[in-house]
C-alpha cells in the first residue's frame, strides 16, 4: 500500500483514539446475545406486534428469530426515492419465507435538493441530514429490531441515516438502493439549454422541456452529483451490496437484489450466521476507502463536510489536510457529469464499481483487508450481478474498462490527482472541486465582487454588470448565517461569462452542488462570515488571487490594513423565518463550521451546545 495512504490512515487513528474507544465502549454495552425484544415486558412487545398477523405475531413471541427494522425515505415527490413504497412488502416477504420478521421502524425526512435549489427551502437541506439521524434514532429506540435496512440515496438523507446507524452500532445494518432512472437527454444538451436560458436566449418553456426530458422518471437523478457519490462510498465502506448501485430502478435485477439484500442482513444476525454489527465494519480504514473513492471518481464535493460528521458518529476524526494529502495521489479515473458527459448508466456499463475497486487495488492504492456486509475483503466487491436461470447470480466483474472515456485505468488516468483539493491562505481554508477545471481556469488574479446573497449576484449579471474578469465573493451562506444553502444555481450566468471568455471564480462560504464543476469554486470558507471570518472584511475591488494548482487563497491586501477593518454585516433576518426556518434557529445557533462537519453532534455524538 502506497505511504502516504498508510500515514493518513495511521493519523486518523492516533488523533481518534479517545473517541473511538468512547465511542466503542458504548456499543459494547448496547450489545445483548439473543433477540433485542426478549428486554420488553409483554404490555410493550403487545404494543409492537399489534398490527402483524398471526405467523409474525407467533414468531415475534418465540423469542428466537430475528426481527429486522426498516427505516425508510421514501416519498413520491422524491424521483430517487419513489420506488420505496414498494420495498417495505418485498423485505417483509422475503424474511418471512426465512422464519424472520420485519417493521418499517419509521420514516426520515428526504428533501429533494433539485426542487429547494435557489429557494427558501435549501436554507434546510444540510441542517436535515441531523434531523434524519435523529429520526433514525427515534425509529430504532423501540429495541425491538436485531439488525436494520436503510432505505435512502440522496444528498443528505444517506449521511443522515448512516449518523444514525452509528448510533446504533449494536446492530446489523445494510444500506439498500434504488437504482437510477435511465438516461435522458444528453448532459451537454442540458447545460446549453440553461446556459442560453440564463442569456434570454431561450423560453421557460423551453427550459423546462429540456429539464424534464432530463429528469423524467422514478429513479435517481444520473449525473454524478452527491446522491450518486453518495451510492459509490457505501460501496467503498462495504455496506451495500457489490457493484449493486447503479442497476436500473424497476427492473427484475433490481428486485433480486432487493430481496437478496433482507437475506444478507439476516446472515450478520446472531441467529442466522455470524454476529455482524455495523461497529465491527466501519473503523478508520473505512473512511479512508471512502475518500480514496470520492477522489478516484471525482465526486460530490459535499462529502468534504458530510464525511467528516459521518466519522464523528464513529469516534473518528477526519479533516480537510486528510482529504489534501489523499488527492495528491489517488489518480482521477472516471469522467462523468459534470467533470464529462458520461452518466451513471454509462459508468455501469463501462464496468462500474468493480472497475473502479480493482485499479485501486491492484496499484495498492485502498485498504483491502476491511470488512463488508459480504465478507472480508474488499475485493468481494469486483463483481457483476446477473439473474441466470431466474435466481441472482454474482458473476467475475470486468477489472478493465469497457469503455475508457469513462473509467480509465491507474495507469493511464484522467489525472494523477484526485477530484478534490484544500485551499488555505489569509482568507481562510476551503475546498475546491478540480476534476472539472481546465488547466487555464487553475491560477485566477482579479478584483472581487462582494455579494451577500446569491441573488444579488444574478440580478447583477441580468444588469450586464460583470461582463468583465472577476472573482464573485458570496458571503453570509455558512451554516451559521443561514444553514449553507448550495449555490448551485450561480454556475449558469458564471459559466456563460466564462464560455465569453472571461475569467470568473466564487470565494464563499456556502455549499456548491455536487454536480457543480466547470466555474472555479473555493467553497465551505472556514471561518464563515457570520463567525468574522476574513470573508467578512473583503471588499468590492480588493484584489484575490486564487492558485489551484498550489493551494492557495490569498486577499492581497496588506495586512495592517486587513487588522483594521471591520466586519460588514447585512440584515440577514429575512433568513430566519418562512419556509419552517423559524424551526431551526436552535440549530444555527449551536452547529459546528464546515470543517467539523457542520453538524449538531460532538466527536462523542452528544449535542453541541
Amino acid at each position: 500500500m502506497h505511504d502516504v495512504i498508510k500515514r493518513v490512515t495511521d493519523e486518523i487513528r492516533e488523533r481518534s483514539q479517545e473517541s473511538r474507544s468512547v465511542y466503542l465502549n458504548r456499543i459494547k454495552a448496547a450489545a445483548i446475545h439473543g433477540v433485542n425484544r426478549q428486554k420488553l415486558g409483554c404490555s410493550n412487545l403487545a404494543h409492537a406486534m399489534a398490527p402483524m398477523c398471526d405467523e409474525e405475531k407467533t414468531s415475534l413471541s418465540d423469542m428466537v428469530q430475528p426481527n429486522i427494522g426498516i427505516i425508510t425515505a421514501y416519498n413520491d415527490m422524491l424521483s430517487a426515492h419513489e420506488p420505496y413504497k414498494l420495498y417495505p412488502a418485498l423485505i417483509k416477504r422475503s424474511l418471512m419465507d426465512l422464519g424472520a420478521t420485519a417493521q418499517v421502524a419509521g420514516g426520515v425526512p428526504a428533501m429533494c435538493d433539485g426542487v429547494t435549489q435557489s429557494q427558501p427551502g435549501m436554507e434546510l437541506s444540510l441542517f436535515s441530514r441531523d434531523n434524519i439521524a435523529m429520526g433514525t434514532a427515534i425509529g430504532l429506540s423501540h429495541n425491538v429490531y436485531d439488525g436494520a435496512l436503510y432505505l435512502g440515496i440522496c444528498d443528505k438523507i444517506v449521511p443522515g441515516l448512516l449518523i444514525g446507524a452509528l448510533a446504533f452500532g449494536h446492530l446489523p445494518a445494510l444500506f439498500v438502493p434504488a437504482g437510477p432512472m435511465s438516461s435522458g437527454i444528453s448532459n451537454a444538451e442540458k447545460s446549453r439549454i440553461r446556459q442560453e436560458y440564463a442569456q434570454g436566449l431561450v423560453s421557460e418553456e423551453v427550459l423546462l422541456k429540456a429539464e424534464s426530458a432530463s429528469y423524467h422518471s422514478s429513479g435517481t437523478c444520473t449525473f454524478y452529483g452527491t446522491a450518486n457519490s453518495n451510492q459509490i462510498l457505501l460501496e467503498m465502506m462495504g455496506l451495500q451490496l457489490p457493484n449493486s448501485s447503479f442497476v436500473n430502478t424497476n427492473t427484475p435485477l433490481r428486485e433480486a437484489l432487493t430481496q437478496h439484500a433482507a437475506k444478507t442482513i439476516l446472515t450478520m444476525t446472531e441467529a442466522h450466521g455470524t454476529y455482524k454489527p455495523i461497529s465491527s465494519i466501519i473503523d478508520e480504514r473505512s473512511f479512508v476507502n471512502a475518500i480514496i473513492g470520492l477522489l478516484a471518481t471525482g465526486g460530490s464535493s459535499n462529502h468534504t463536510i458530510h464525511l467528516i460528521a459521518m466519522a464523528k458518529a464513529a469516534g473518528i476524526s477526519l479533516n480537510w489536510n486528510d482529504f489534501d494529502a489523499l488527492a495528491k495521489v489517488i489518480p482521477l479515473l472516471c469522467r462523468m457529469y459534470p467533470n464529462g458527459q458520461a452518466d451513471v448508466n454509462h459508468f455501469r456499463d463501462a464496468g462500474g464499481m468493480s472497475v473502479v475497486i480493482s485499479q485501486l487495488l491492484n496499484a495498492g492504492l485502498v485498504h483491502a483487508d476491511v470488512e463488508t456486509v459480504v465478507g472480508q475483503g474488499l475485493e468481494r466487491y469486483i463483481v457483476e450481478p446477473s439473474i441466470a436461470s431466474g435466481s441472482l447470480h454474482f458473476g467475475a466483474g470486468a477489472t478493465a474498462s469497457r469503455d475508457t472515456s469513462v473509467i480509465s485505468s491507474s495507469q493511464e488516468p484522467f489525472s494523477h490527482e484526485g477530484g478534490l483539493k484544500l485551499l488555505q491562505g489569509n482568507i481562510g481554508r476551503g475546498v475546491i472541486k478540480t476534476s472539472a477545471l481546465k488547466d487555464e481556469h487553475l491560477c485566477i488574479e482579479a478584483d472581487a465582487i462582494v455579494f451577500d446573497s446569491q441573488e444579488a449576484l444574478q440580478e447583477a449579471f441580468h444588469r450586464g454588470e460583470l461582463e468583465r474578469d472577476f472573482i464573485a465573493v458570496v458571503r453570509y451562506q455558512g451554516p451559521r448565517a443561514n444553514g449553507m444553502p448550495e449555490l448551485h444555481g450561480l454556475m449558469p450566468p458564471l459559466g456563460v461569462l466564462q464560455d465569453r471568455g472571461f475569467k470568473v471564480a466564487i470565494v464563499t462560504d456556502g455549499r456548491m452542488s455536487g454536480a457543480s464543476g466547470k466555474v472555479p469554486s473555493a467553497i465551505h470558507i472556514v471561518p464563515e462570515a457570520a463567525n468574522g471570518g476574513v470573508l467578512s472584511k473583503i471588499v468590492t475591488g480588493d484584489s484575490i488571487r486564487l492558485d489551484i494548482e498550489n493551494g492557495s487563497m490569498t486577499l492581497l491586501i496588506d495586512n495592517c490594513e486587513l487588522q483594521k477593518r471591520q466586519s460588514v454585516a447585512p440584515d440577514t433576518s429575512s433568513n430566519r423565518h418562512g419556509f419552517g426556518r423559524e424551526l431551526f434557529s436552535a440549530v444555527r445557533q449551536c452547529v459546528s463550521n464546515a470543517e467539523e462537519g457542520g453538524t449538531i453532534f460532538d466527536i462523542s455524538g452528544k449535542e453541541r451546545g
